[in-house]
């Protein structure tokens, strides 16, 4: 049964006493039992609260030097940098009865999104139903679920998470800096706004600064032609009357589509962006390692914490580790086991002045921004181009604060997110070394996230690709924890490699020719960015647009001889398949320049469904006649493909059933768009 916050609660609260020397106060302003109190196995029922969480951190520690600015930010009497963050936590009522974890999510872009990736469930900022929980599998496996707001810029809408930072100044005065924006349209416009998507835009000091400029170019390594002054302003247009809004850029002529345009201009007052990584920092050392009784979290309660992250927050991961935001301000490890999922090579703007951390880096969209840097690999390595030598694992401080750490990837981020670089040479020509506390799965064939089923057509030429290796996520997280928890050693890594062939360059890739499937050897490129002489040691941007140097080769999975990627964990549905699955899809004439990939898309191809639609069509591929007597035979080869990455301890036996079951579900849906002869199959 669902009930609202008792005063009571809030005043406990309200009233919570100073918790730690990072965490000064937690306000807790909702809770309330789960789905009605309703038990999830051996952990009971759960509780969720949520509200705010208070900071105070001191400049002087070498855990805080490394935030951006750090020097620069107001301070109380004692000395310390305060801000605050929103979270939100389920929690076993009885936290005894839980499995003594707590499973961080980093918000992306604000919202709460394990529950869905994990627990199959439908997407909620307050879950409440049973709906919103799903099959409830982390909740069964007795985990502690947290977020915590990390980002400032998040869109305004109820139910995002978020961190609330102070601003750096100069000695009082307003810190001025370069910003840059850019983007494409579909369709001609006449506004746009200068914050990525629907976030939040650094306003413009000056809009009659001559500085300010606004360039046009083709492609994205095209030319950039100036847009004259008196054709732009920062104005919005209302019924004829010129509006202004610092936030935003309007053109009389308006935008046209698939143009790449960017706007440098001139902002003030810069958050102190890497505040959000120390939010998320300090919380979970005191999980772990004291107590939180507004939570109703005694000491010694949470003994390890894993922290999961997808895309933009599986970025936030990489980027956390590189800068050292793993040890705690007493020199502790933080999170014993990190999952960075669908982040490629990639990192972020997450602590740097004037960051904007939505920004991200894909075929045509967000443009060179600090997204795709050196260096890739956790082991250092020398850039033959720079001179530079760095490793992702090098600044940890010791070694005893190294998380284990799982990479995921589908075959989107090896076209579309330049994943090869995580575990290649700088070169190209070689397989990087891994470090023991390191494991790299590539989700085979798989896309950015699994579309739904039945594939639909999107932003890609072809439709996207629904295979969905959620079900391999929730093994591998299972095997995180025991190897936290136990030192149990987790499956062996997943991945192609140059070595044997399975990671080559995209004009070396065996795609079959097939009618109607235009193919690409284009990916998105990393480059040697130079963003000027200050970006590495203080974090600041003084080159915008910043100096483009070569770009790093780029390489790219292997295929079968129907398409399907050979290397990495290959799913039942990949492995007996009725389709070919693609992690690459090139935009669609509606959606963007059709020789460039679709952002995030892969492909559903599926087979030809007898020998004389195969003859018809030239496809090279063996028809689904060919390849299964009926039905019933497909599904015994599923199951078996299935029963083997369980045994291998990719695959949950749990989730044997459901797997079988949507195997049964394709089969249906290809047949019912066969020919009678075929659909009596």
């Amino acid at each position: 049964m669902r009930f609202k916050l008792s005063a009571v609660l809030l005043v406990v609260g309200l009233a919570a006493m100073p918790v730690s020397a990072e965490v000064v106060r937690i306000d807790v302003q909702s809770r309330a039992d789960l789905v009605g109190g309703q038990p999830f196995g051996a952990a009971g029922p759960y509780e969720k609260l949520s509200g705010k969480i208070f900071f105070a951190v001191d400049p002087s520690l070498p855990a805080n030097r490394i935030v951006t600015d750090i020097d620069k930010a107001p301070r109380n009497a004692a000395g310390k940098v305060e801000f605050s963050s929103d979270f939100f936590l389920i929690k076993p009522k009885r936290i005894e009865k839980g499995n003594g974890a707590v499973l961080y999510e980093v918000s992306n872009r604000g919202g709460k999104g394990m529950l869905g990736f994990f627990n199959h469930a439908t997407g909620s900022a307050d879950p409440t139903t049973p709906a919103d929980m799903g099959d409830g599998f982390l909740m069964k496996q007795g985990f502690t679920v947290l977020w915590v707001g990390w980002q400032f810029d998040v869109p305004q809408r109820a139910g995002l998470m978020r961190v609330y930072t102070p601003t750096a100044t100069e000695n009082g005065r307003p810190i001025r800096g370069l910003v840059r924006s850019d983007f494409v349209v579909t369709e001609k416009e006449a506004d746009h706004s200068l914050a990525d998507r629907n976030h939040a835009a650094y306003v413009v000091v000056d809009p009659n600064d001559p500085n300010n400029v606004m360039t046009v170019r083709d492609s994205v390594e095209g030319p950039r032609r100036i847009v004259p002054r008196n054709q732009w302003s920062f104005a919005r247009d209302e019924s004829g009357t010129r509006v202004a809004d610092t936030t935003r850029v309007y053109m009389a002529a308006k935008f046209e589509p698939n143009k790449i345009y960017e706007v440098v201009y001139t902002a003030e007052n810069p958050p102190l962006v890497g505040l959000g990584p120390a939010a998320i920092r300090d919380v979970v050392s005191m999980l772990k390692y004291k107590s939180a009784d507004a939570l109703s979290i005694p000491a010694g309660a949470i003994t390890r914490a894993t922290a999961f992250g997808v895309s933009q927050s599986g970025r936030f991961l990489r980027k956390y580790l590189y800068d050292g935001f793993n040890r705690s301000e007493d020199n502790r490890k933080v999170f014993d086991g990190v999952i960075a999922h669908v982040a490629g090579a990639g990192r972020g703007s997450f602590n740097h002045r004037f960051a904007q951390p939505s920004r991200d880096g894909h075929p045509y969209l967000n443009f060179f921004y600090p997204t795709d840097v050196f260096p890739f690999t956790d082991v250092a390595q020398k850039d033959p181009e720079t001179g530079v030598t760095d490793g992702l694992l090098t600044h940890p401080g010791s070694p005893d604060l190294l998380p284990k750490i799982f990479y995921t990837n589908s075959e989107y981020e090896y076209w579309g997110r330049s994943a090869s670089l995580i575990h290649t040479t700088v070169d190209g020509t070689g397989d990087a070394p891994l470090m023991d506390n390191v494991r790299i799965y590539l989700l085979s064939a798989g896309q950015h996230g699994p579309a739904g089923f039945p594939p639909a057509q999107t932003i890609g030429q072809q439709k996207n690709n629904p295979l969905d290796y959620r079900w391999a996520m929730k093994a591998l997280l299972v095997a995180m924890d025991r190897w936290t928890a136990m030192g149990t050693t987790p499956p062996p890594s997943r991945y192609p490699r140059i070595a044997d062939g399975t990671l080559v360059s995209p004009e070396k890739l065996r795609f079959p020719k097939l009618a109607g499937v235009a193919t690409t050897t284009t990916t998105l490129r990393a480059y040697r960015v130079d963003y000027g002489p200050r970006f590495a040691t203080e974090g600041v941007i003084t080159f915008e647009p910043p100096k483009i140097g070569k770009a790093f080769p780029m390489l790219v999975p292997q295929v079968d001889a129907d398409g399907n990627g050979i290397a990495g964990i290959r799913m039942p549905e990949l492995a007996v398949p009725l389709a070919t699955y693609t992690g690459w899809n090139l935009f669609n004439d509606r959606s963007g320049p059709t020789n460039v990939l679709s952002s995030m898309q892969g492909s559903y191809i599926p087979l030809p469904r007898t020998s004389v639609e195969r003859k018809q069509k030239s496809d090279p591929r063996s028809s689904i006649e060919e390849r299964y007597h009926d039905k019933d035979q497909y599904i015994g080869q599923v199951s078996k493909a299935a029963l083997q990455l369980i045994a291998q301890g990719y695959l949950l036996a749990d989730d044997l059933p459901v797997i079988v079951k949507n195997a049964a579900r394709h089969w249906d849906y290809i047949a019912s768009t066969a020919s009678p002869s075929t659909a009596q199959r």
